[in-house]
């Protein structure tokens, strides 16, 4: 039963850290983006690092519903 549990938590974080990247990548691109006003700029590039933080402690933790 525990098997069965910690392979549907692992399938929920890598689903998790997936829409994390994807969130991370649209905001890199509105970053980079000189076209958009730079208050803009600032806070897609804030928005990217937490999006990338959220990502790898998704993957650590779906590392750890794996081996657990």
């Amino acid at each position: 039963m525990q098997s069965i549990k910690n392979a549907a938590n692992y399938v929920s974080e890598k689903a998790q850290g997936a829409g994390s990247q994807a969130s991370k990548e649209t905001n890199k691109s509105i970053a980079k983006d000189s076209n958009v006003p730079i208050g803009t700029r600032v806070r897609a590039a804030g928005d990217a690092l937490s999006d990338k933080m959220d990502q790898h402690s998704h993957e650590v933790t779906s590392y750890w519903h794996l081996t657990a």
